[in-house]
C-alpha cells in the first residue's frame, strides 16, 4: 500500500458519487490537478510522521488549483518546488475558473500554514520529514452563485455516502503512516478523525481561515499553542 494508490482509490470511488442541487459543481482535484498531487505524496509522503495534520477540503484557490492540500500557489511552486501540469474539472464554474499555477489568486489559509511551515522548519524536507498534511475529502462543491459549499452542509444521504469513502481512505493514511497523534485543523476535521481514527491520540488545532476570528488575531500562536496543550511534543525544526 502506498499514499498513491490511496489517492487512486479516493479518487475513484468519490467519483461514483453524485450531488444534487444547490451543489452544481463538482471539483475533483486528484483527477485534473493528479500530476502535482502524486508529486506531493510521492516526495514527502513517506512515513512514519509524528502528526499527521488532517484539513477538510479543497479550497477554491489553494487545493482547487494545485492539487495539494492548502495548496497555495506560491508555497507549492516557490517553496515546496512543484509546479506540474494542471488540467481542467470536467465542469468549470465561471466564477471558480482553474488556472493552475497560474492562478494570481491566493489561498490565504494555505499561506498561513505553509508559511508557518517554511518560517519553522526552512527547507520542506525538514517539515515533511516529520509532519504530513492530507485533505479529508478531496472534493470541492459550488453553489450556482459560485458560493462554496463544505462538505458538513450536504444533504445527509450524500454526505453519508461522502463520509464513508473519506473515512476509509483517511483510516488507510493513518495505518500506513503511523503518526504519534493525529491533529484536525479545525473542529469538522477533528470530528472526523475522532470517527475514523482508533489507537492514536487525535487533537484539534485551530483553522488558518480568514473567516476564523482567532486566526486573524495571530494564527500561528494559537496554532503552536494547540499542538504543545495536545502533546504533539516539541515542534522545533532540529
Amino acid at each position: 500500500m502506498s499514499l498513491v494508490r490511496i489517492a487512486l482509490d479516493l479518487r475513484r470511488d468519490v467519483e461514483k458519487l453524485s450531488f444534487a442541487p444547490p451543489v452544481t459543481h463538482v471539483y475533483n482535484p486528484l483527477r485534473y490537478a493528479w500530476r502535482p498531487h502524486r508529486e506531493y505524496l510521492e516526495r514527502f509522503g513517506e512515513g512514519p510522521k509524528a502528526a499527521l495534520f488532517v484539513g477538510m477540503n479543497p479550497g477554491p484557490w489553494g487545493m482547487a488549483q494545485t492539487g495539494v492540500p492548502f495548496g497555495e500557489i506560491s508555497m507549492v511552486r516557490d517553496w515546496m518546488g512543484i509546479s506540474r501540469k494542471v488540467g481542467k474539472p470536467d465542469r468549470e464554474h465561471p466564477k471558480r475558473p482553474v488556472a493552475g499555477f497560474d492562478c494570481t489568486r491566493s489561498e490565504v489559509s494555505g499561506e498561513r500554514l505553509w508559511g508557518w511551515a517554511r518560517d519553522r522548519f526552512g527547507a520542506p524536507e525538514q517539515f515533511f520529514r516529520r509532519f504530513f498534511v492530507w485533505n479529508y475529502c478531496p472534493l470541492s462543491f459550488m453553489e450556482a452563485s459560485g458560493r462554496n459549499r463544505t462538505p458538513d452542509k450536504l444533504p445527509r444521504e450524500e454526505r453519508e455516502a461522502l463520509f464513508g469513502i473519506c473515512d476509509r481512505a483517511l483510516g488507510r493514511v493513518v495505518r500506513l503512516l503511523e503518526p504519534g497523534h493525529v491533529v484536525g485543523i479545525g473542529k469538522f476535521a477533528e470530528g472526523r478523525c475522532r470517527v475514523t481514527v482508533s489507537g492514536v491520540p487525535i487533537a484539534v488545532a485551530p483553522h488558518p481561515s480568514p473567516a476564523s476570528p482567532i486566526a486573524n488575531r495571530g494564527w500561528v500562536p494559537a496554532f503552536e499553542s494547540a499542538l504543545s496543550a495536545s502533546g504533539v511534543g516539541d515542534i522545533q525544526s532540529s
